[in-house]
C-alpha cells in the first residue's frame, strides 16, 4: 500500500534526524577511541606504545577537540607534551594541553604562530618518543604558515582568490602545500621522533592523505608547477600577490626544495589511520533512513563541482522518482561555489536554494513530494553559523511571502538572508567532526 506523502515539517524532521544518526557515526571522540587501546600496554591503531616512550600529542584541524579527549581517556598521564590549534570556537572547553585557536578558512597569524611552535615541538622529540598527530579538516588554514620570503598576507590574499574562484580542496591544497613552511610533509620532516602515528578524520574526496589538512606528514605527487597552473585556471593573476606567483615560479625553476616526496626519509615514519570519512556518515544515514521506513538509495560521493549545478540536478532526480514508498537519496562529497556576487552564504545553502528554484520551476505533484536538506558535517556552512539549509517545493512562495527573492540571491551568492527570513536554515553548531557536506533527500 503507498505511503501518504509527508508534510513539509515531517519531511524536514525525518531527514534532520536521519543527519544526526549520520553525525553520531563519525564523531570524532568516538572515532579515535575505537582505535586506541588503554593497556598496559597503551596501543595505537594496534600497535604497542614502549613503556619508556614519551607520547607528544599534536592536534590540530575543527576537530581536534574530541579527537584529543579521546586520547586523553586512554592514555592520560602518559602524553608528555603537545598542543592543540583549532578554529575558533571549536575548542569545547579543552584543558588537557594548551590549546591555540586561529582562522579559517582565510588564515590569520594566530595559525602562523601555532605552526611555528607545532614544528618546535616536533623538532624538539626524541629519536625513542612516539608524535602523535591528530589530523582534521580545517587543519591547512589553521597552521598557514608562509614559507620564506612570503607573509601570512600573500596567504590570506591567495586563499580568497582560491575561494572566490571556486578551487576544489585538492586544487587549494596543492597551492597552500607550496606556499608553507608546515604542510606538504614539513612536519614530518622535521621531526626527531623515529614513529609518527597519524590519526585523521577525512575530509577530503577518495580519503587522500596528502590532501587531508595538506598533509603535514604525507608525501605529496603535486608540484610547484601544479601550483601555479591553478593559479592560473582559477584566479586572476592580479587578485595573487606578486611574491606568490615570484616563490611558485622560484620553484618551479628547481631552485627551491619541493615539498616531501613518497620514499622520503620523513613522511616514511609516519603511519596513517583513517579513523572516520564521508563513507561512514553516508552509510550511517542509510541505515537510519531505512529503520524509518524510508528505501535508501546512496549515491555515493557524487557532490561535486559547482553547488548551484549539484543542487538542480538533484531536484530532478527527485522529480524523477517513481510515486510509492519514500525514497531517501544520500549523497556526500563537497561542492564549490564560485562567486558572482557579494552575498552571505555556504556552499549546502547555495545547492539547497539551487535545488529550491528548480522544484518551484516544475509545479508537478512529484515535485511537491521532495524535500531536500543539505549540511556540512562540521556545522559551519561558509563564513556563517549554519550547517545548510533544507528546501522544498514551496521554499521559494515561503520566500516570496518573507519579502525575499530566490532568483535574486542566488544570483548573489545570498542564500544566508534568504533562508534565514524564509525559516530554511540548519544551525547546529560545531559538530565536533568533519568529515565533507551530506545531501539528504525524501522523494
Amino acid at each position: 500500500m503507498t505511503r501518504e506523502p509527508l508534510l513539509r515539517g515531517e519531511r524536514r524532521a525525518a531527514l534532520e534526524d536521519i543527519g544526526r544518526a549520520a553525525l553520531d557515526a563519525v564523531d570524532a571522540r568516538a572515532a579515535v577511541a575505537r582505535v586506541l587501546r588503554p593497556g598496559p600496554p597503551l596501543e595505537i591503531a594496534g600497535r604497542p606504545v614502549p613503556g619508556e616512550a614519551r607520547l607528544l600529542v599534536l592536534a590540530l584541524g575543527k576537530a581536534a577537540a574530541g579527537m584529543l579527549a579521546a586520547v586523553v581517556d586512554a592514555a592520560g598521564d602518559r602524553i608528555a607534551r603537545g598542543l592543540v590549534v583549532t578554529k575558533d570556537g571549536h575548542a569545547d572547553g579543552l584543558c588537557a594541553l594548551p590549546v591555540r585557536e586561529a582562522g579559517h578558512p582565510v588564515p590569520d597569524l594566530r595559525g602562523e604562530v601555532a605552526a611555528r611552535d607545532l614544528l618546535s615541538l616536533a623538532r624538539g622529540s626524541r629519536p625513542e618518543d612516539v608524535l602523535l598527530v591528530l589530523l582534521s579538516g580545517g587543519a591547512s588554514a589553521l597552521t598557514s604558515c608562509p614559507a620564506d620570503g612570503l607573509t601570512q598576507e600573500d596567504l590570506a590574499a591567495t586563499t580568497k582568490a582560491l575561494l572566490a574562484g571556486g578551487a576544489d580542496i585538492a586544487e587549494t591544497n596543492a597551492v597552500r602545500k607550496h606556499l608553507s613552511a608546515f604542510s606538504g610533509g614539513r612536519l614530518a620532516e622535521v621531526a626527531q621522533a623515529t614513529r609518527i602515528e597519524v590519526l585523521a578524520i577525512s575530509d577530503v574526496p577518495g580519503d587522500a592523505l596528502e590532501v587531508i589538512g595538506s598533509g603535514p606528514c604525507a608525501p605529496d605527487a603535486t608540484t610547484f608547477a601544479d601550483a601555479q597552473s591553478v593559479l592560473a585556471r582559477r584566479t586572476d593573476r592580479a587578485a595573487v600577490p606578486e611574491a606568490v606567483h615570484h616563490h611558485l615560479a622560484t620553484g618551479a625553476r628547481g631552485i627551491l626544495a619541493e615539498t616531501a616526496k613518497p620514499g622520503d626519509p620523513g613522511v616514511s615514519r609516519a603511519r596513517h589511520t583513517i579513523v572516520a570519512s564521508n563513507r561512514d556518515a553516508v552509510a550511517a544515514a542509510a541505515v537510519r533512513a531505512r529503520a524509518k521506513g524510508f528505501r535508501p538509495v546512496v549515491l555515493g560521493e557524487v557532490l561535486r563541482g559547482e553547488a548551484r549545478v549539484a543542487g538542480q540536478r538533484l531536484a530532478a532526480l527527485g522529480c524523477g522518482t517513481a510515486s510509492g514508498d519514500p525514497v531517501c537519496y544520500v549523497a556526500g562529497g563537497e561542492t564549490v561555489v564560485a562567486l558572482q556576487g557579494d552575498g552571505k552564504g555556504g556552499r549546502n545553502q547555495e545547492l539547497a536554494l539551487a535545488a529550491a528554484v528548480a522544484l518551484d520551476a516544475q509545479s508537478s505533484e512529484e515535485a511537491a513530494r521532495v524535500g531536500l536538506l543539505a549540511l556540512g558535517t562540521d556545522g559551519t556552512d561558509g563564513p556563517t553559523d549554519a550547517a545548510g539549509a533544507y528546501a522544498d517545493a514551496g521554499t521559494v512562495r515561503r520566500g516570496r511571502e518573507a519579502g525575499v527573492d530566490a532568483l535574486a540571491a542566488l544570483s548573489r551568492n545570498d542564500a544566508y538572508p534568504f533562508f534565514q527570513r524564509e525559516g530554511g536554515l540548519l544551525v547546529t553548531g560545531p559538530t565536533g567532526t568533519n568529515v565533507m557536506d551530506l545531501v539528504l533527500m525524501l522523494a
